[in-house]
């Protein structure tokens, strides 16, 4: 999956505070995220990352 660094992902399952959408903050063997919701950042090993998105959102286009 072609993730890139200031994609926003909609994940499948909603944070804690309730948001699915987090921004990517950077990209390699690991993703770090910010929680669009509350502003909490997180890392995740790529394929748990890649394994939980089910929607990538670039400036000005949705793609699945």
């Amino acid at each position: 999956m072609d993730v890139r660094l200031g994609d926003v992902l909609e994940m499948k399952k909603a944070h804690p505070c309730g948001s699915k959408r987090w921004l990517v903050l950077r990209v390699g063997m690991d993703f770090r995220l910010r929680c669009q919701g509350c502003g909490h950042e997180v890392m995740l090993p790529r394929s748990k990352a890649e394994k939980s998105i089910r929607k990538l959102i670039r400036e000005g286009e949705e793609t699945t």
